[in-house]
């Protein structure tokens, strides 16, 4: 019974690490001085300096990725 725990407990401490948030949506605009992506859904998000922030216009589709916490932007994929 303990080695059933202690494997479950080992399970979901790994897979609690691997669970990273993530956002898809259209661009409705963006300020690449400010950094500031706002998607057509109203969300917007700041993203990092030392973040790459890839060429994207409005209309374009992307997927922000976002740390396990949900509030810092990790990575902008088109």
């Amino acid at each position: 019974m303990n080695k059933l725990i202690l494997a479950a407990s080992a399970f979901a401490l790994m897979t609690g690490a691997a669970l990273a948030s993530s956002s898809d949506g259209v661009v409705a605009k963006i300020n690449a001085d400010a950094r500031v992506i706002t998607l057509e859904s109203g969300q917007s998000y700041t993203v990092p300096r030392d973040v790459a922030l890839p060429a994207i216009q409005a209309g374009e589709k992307i997927s922000i990725q976002l740390n396990d916490e949900g509030d810092r932007v990790q990575s902008v994929l088109r």
